[in-house]
């Protein structure tokens, strides 16, 4: 496996996150399901595809929120590569270019309907917190943070 940085309109992470919303449609019933402002390529400091044999399988973004914290942004796996450790490492990735932008914190949103996502970032070591910026008041998010600094 290889993991990129790529633009935000390369044809890979567009694949997949035309995948991601797909599954997410499926799992709320709505194909918009998002609370929070869309990520776009004004807004997503660093974009990343893991690919397997030239084949794109993951991917996941960063957005800064202010000089010292960023969010995770579509992180996603296809489901044919779940379990095989691209998710841990697109995670890395991110978390190790957040800390070379001098970021102590990532927070991220994912949703109820989401159960495996919340449990692989509590394994991750990210926390529960309430739901922030577009998220509050929003019954399907569920918000996380990690510190980066030790």
């Amino acid at each position: 496996m290889i993991i990129r940085s790529v633009p935000w309109d390369d044809p890979g992470a567009t694949a997949l996150r035309t995948a991601q919303r797909d599954e997410l449609t499926i799992r709320y019933g709505t194909p918009d399901s998002e609370p929070g402002i869309l990520p776009s390529a004004d807004d997503i400091a660093v974009f990343y595809v893991a690919y397997d044999d030239g084949t794109p399988v993951g991917c996941g973004g960063l957005r800064e929120l202010d000089p010292t914290e960023g969010e995770i942004k579509r992180m996603f796996v296809a489901p044919a590569s779940r379990g095989t450790g691209v998710s841990t490492a697109i995670l890395a990735t991110l978390e190790e270019a957040a800390r070379a932008r001098g970021w102590q914190r990532l927070v991220l949103e994912t949703g109820s309907e989401q159960p495996d996502a919340m449990r692989f970032y509590e394994r991750e070591g990210y926390a529960p917190i309430p739901n922030y910026g577009h998220y509050v008041g929003s019954e399907l998010s569920r918000c996380y943070e990690k510190l980066l600094v030790e």
